[in-house]
């Protein structure tokens, strides 16, 4: 019962022993140099603190699992602690066994490289895990023979076999004790490590024949709160008298191994001597029973030669030193054995080349990224020692970046200058790492860097302008023509949308006229395109990607209309009045070659679509006169004849030059007269002869209230051309209207918007010379007016006055008709512009006259 309390008190001070240690060890846990450094009890449970790394390290406890704070390890390490993510706290992860995480002796330290994003950090933290006193010493065997000559003299001491604690410092073996008895006594040695070894010291002459054995207890003591200790049984045999114990040339030796020997390399010759004779004096080597497995599996002692060999193969990585405890005694009766130390030091060999480690890769990088972005975080690490170990890194220098050293073997990589995704959309970069050995080792390592594409390029059309011939009278809705751009960025800043700007062809939206689809670029007509209405128009087309923001580029698009003979030719001189023939008077003593009058037309068309032709299609004698094929001019081709009819009938066709050819006709009656009247109308009636004429009176009635009508129809049209001159006047005045544009107003050319003609009688006076001219619009192109001449003998004439009219509609396309009998002709709306490639000289424009 007693020795149950005192093991619950002794758990009771343990535990209280931890605590305050642990409390020691967070008030020092404080950061020095950029640094903290911990110190933690082994053997801690899972989940017991360690630390506060999120106040330590002055972060914010709410955004370490957003930044992705954590321990960065090597691959394959065990992860002793680990960082709770919600509050900051370091903790233990897994128990830690001191003495498994170190092998060696001194200090041990837990290396941690802490990394939190956005932006990117790294701390460095030492965690020292202190060494608790949780074993106890232990003895290679329970029982230990030690034989002990009788002979042997007072004093004599026999070194006993050490007890192993695998705690250190003050946790390790501390004393040895030895049961009370009245032969030996115990004394403790230190050796020059500090280890602590016990010798027994004869205190009484021994006598075989009074006492063949003795038997005691040592015990090993360690210096650890509460104290542990381990036991062992010696049993001392007394032995006749083999009085000479071997003896080695030193305790202690040291040796320098490099750490690439081969197997079956000589460690060091041991030699030891004894003094007696036979096999009293036959020495024989082995390790002591400490030695541990390891040793036993590096080393090999030849136990008659005493030389140490190389077993296994070495590695100064995971152990620099190895200690070894060989022991010899001769084979006498009662031989004792002697210890010594073998201390093997190896030496580094630069047999391991730079381990490099991507820590933390952000990619990929914005192509505007400025220069000094941390691109990744690299962990170079060595395992060799001394310059074998000192590692430098480098990466290629044809690429934008560099290496940056934040702490010892750490390096960041950051870009040197700004990226552009166009001409390299992504970087293969070599990194080295080449340690100072000789030969020097080398690693290379490639990281893959993605640019990532911004906005920064606009839109380029493949072509500066575009040009595209649309032939007139297209079907809506046809394709025209394609345009396309090109945007180096990619994804969606590459995605371009085509569309059409603003504007206005003829007064009207260009949304009217065309359209673009806005993913191909494909444009189409939204109309029907009239040559004779518009002949070229421009519009811009704009081509913008989807990025932000966005990016614009224009272009301009020059659409022009081709010609089709899509309008027949038009007559404008000579004009038949009321659906009547027009006739002409003509003296039969007119010699050859007498112009009878010339045929003047226009055509809309353009080019060879309104070259005009003419030809004599009906005649009542083809011999007697001719049409100018180009000029239209009719002439006589020979003299009047007896026998000639007095009423010669002609049909003139005109015709174009375009596929297919159209044409017009108009008819002339020609009378042939003796002598030529001083009035006479160029544009007569076709009447009956004379004489049935004025023998009927119910002629003259009709003749006297023709009259009448037309006298009172003339007076109401000069009214109305008054009243109208003057509201034009008015508006040419308040308008600002430039004179071409003013119908009315005095000095004003006559505008093409069109011509209404009426019937009206003119009187000239009699025996006046100069013909009356009267100037025709909407026959001809804008800034041309065609003369109706009438002869001073011409006792009627066609009187015509301008009237504004609405821009011609697209369906307003055929040529002009001729009136029905009784109505007027109306030239305003079915006379196209005429085209100017082809029109007759000035002096051929007039009407049929009678003289030249």
């Amino acid at each position: 019962a007693g020795a149950g309390a005192g093991s619950g008190r002794g758990q009771l001070f343990l535990r209280s022993l931890l605590l305050l240690l642990l409390l020691l060890l967070l008030l020092a846990g404080v950061p020095a140099g950029g640094q903290l450094r911990y110190a933690v009890p082994e053997e801690l449970e899972h989940g017991a603190f360690v630390a506060n790394l999120g106040e330590d390290l002055g972060l914010d406890v709410s955004t370490l699992s957003a930044r992705r704070f954590r321990i960065v390890s090597r691959a394959g390490a065990r992860q002793h602690l680990e960082v709770n993510l919600e509050n900051g706290i370091l903790f233990v992860n897994e128990r830690i066994d001191r003495e498994e995480v170190c092998e060696a002796g001194g200090t041990c330290l837990l290396h941690l490289q802490l990394l939190v994003e956005s932006p990117l950090e790294l701390y460095r933290v030492e965690v020292e895990v202190l060494d608790i006193n949780d074993h106890a010493p232990t003895f290679p065997w329970q029982e230990y023979v030690l034989e002990v000559a009788e002979s042997a003299v007072l004093g004599a001491r026999f070194p006993l076999e050490s007890a192993q604690d695998p705690d250190v410092g003050t946790n390790s073996v501390h004393t040895y004790r030895l049961s009370p008895n009245g032969y030996f006594s115990l004394e403790v040695q230190t050796r020059s490590d500090a280890s602590k070894f016990a010798e027994l010291v004869l205190e009484r002459a021994l006598d075989r024949e009074q006492q063949r054995a003795h038997r005691v207890l040592l015990t090993a003591l360690d210096g650890g709160v509460p104290e542990r200790s381990g036991t062992a049984h010696i049993l001392v045999m007394v032995l006749d008298a083999n009085d000479n114990v071997p003896a080695f040339d030193q305790p202690s030796y040291g040796v320098s191994l490099p750490e690439d020997a081969p197997a079956g390399t000589l460690v060091i010759q041991l030699n030891a001597t004894d003094l007696d004779e036979g096999p009293n004096g036959e020495i024989e080597y082995s390790f002591s029973g400490h030695a541990p497995p390891r040793v036993r599996e590096l080393f090999h002692i030849e136990p008659q030669s005493g030389q140490v060999l190389l077993k296994g193969p070495l590695d100064y990585e995971r152990a620099s030193l190895h200690e070894l405890y060989v022991q010899a005694k001769d084979r006498g009766p009662s031989a004792v054995a002697v210890h010594c130390r073998v201390l093997v030091h190896l030496l580094d060999v630069n047999d391991n080349a730079p381990e490099v480690t991507l820590t933390s890769v952000s990619t990929p990088v914005l192509e505007d990224a400025p220069p000094g972005t941390v691109i990744a975080v690299i962990s170079v690490l060595d395992p060799d020692s001394g310059d074998n170990g000192r590692v430098s890194c480098e990466v290629s220098p044809d690429v934008p970046f560099e290496l940056r050293s934040s702490f010892r073997n750490y390096y960041t990589l950051v870009t040197t200058q700004a990226l552009d995704r166009e001409v390299v959309p992504e970087y293969n970069v070599s990194i080295t790492a080449r340690d100072m050995g000789s030969p020097s080792l080398l690693t290379r390592s490639t990281l893959t860097v993605p640019v990532s594409d911004v906005n920064d390029n606009a839109p380029r059309f493949l072509q500066p302008s575009y040009s595209v011939y649309v032939m007139e009278n297209n079907a809506p809705g046809a394709s025209i023509c394609s345009v396309s751009a090109l945007d180096p960025d990619c994804q969606q800043n590459a995605y371009l949308s085509y569309s059409i700007a603003d504007g206005h062809i003829h007064g009207m939206p260009v949304g009217t006229y065309v359209s673009i689809n806005s993913d191909s670029g494909h444009m189409y007509a939204l109309r029907s395109l009239d040559y004779e209405q518009i002949r070229s128009f421009q519009i811009q087309v704009q081509a913008q990607d989807a990025g932000f923001p966005p990016l614009s580029a224009n272009v301009t698009v020059h659409i022009f209309v081709l010609d089709q003979n899509d309008n027949a030719p038009v007559i404008i001189s000579p004009m038949p009045r009321n659906g009547s023939v027009a006739t002409e008077l003509v003296p039969r003593s007119a010699r050859p070659g007498y112009l009878v009058g010339t045929v003047s037309a226009v055509d809309a068309d353009a080019g060879l679509n309104s070259r005009l032709s003419y030809q004599l299609l009906q005649a009542t004698d083809f011999t007697l006169f001719s049409v100018g094929p180009d000029t239209g001019e009719l002439r006589t081709l020979r003299s009047f004849l007896e026998q000639d009819a007095t009423r010669q009938q002609l049909v003139v066709q005109v015709r174009d030059g375009g596929q297919p050819t159209l044409s017009a006709t108009v008819s002339l009656l020609l009378s042939v007269v003796e002598t030529m009247p001083q009035t006479l109308s160029d544009f007569s009636e076709f009447s009956l002869p004379p004489e049935t004429s004025s023998s009927s009176p119910v002629t003259l009635y009709l003749l006297v209230s023709l009259g009448s009508i037309s006298f009172t129809f003339l007076l109401a049209i000069l009214i109305l051309t008054a009243i109208r001159c003057r509201g034009e006047r008015r508006s040419c005045q308040g308008d600002s209207c430039s004179p071409p544009r003013c119908h009315c107003c005095p000095g004003s050319r006559p505008s093409s918007d069109g011509l209404k003609t009426s019937n009206l009688t003119a009187q000239p006076p009699a025996g006046t010379a100069a013909a009356t001219c009267l100037d025709m619009p909407g026959g001809g192109p804008p800034g041309y007016c065609y003369k109706v001449c009438l002869g001073p003998e011409s006792a009627q004439s066609d009187f015509m006055f301008l009237k504004p009219c609405s821009p011609p509609r697209n369906n307003e396309k055929d040529p002009g008709k001729w009136s029905q009998p009784g109505q007027h002709l109306q030239v305003s709306k079915q006379i196209k512009q005429p085209n100017t490639d082809w029109l007759p000289p000035s002096t051929q424009r007039p009407g049929l006259k009678r003289y030249q």
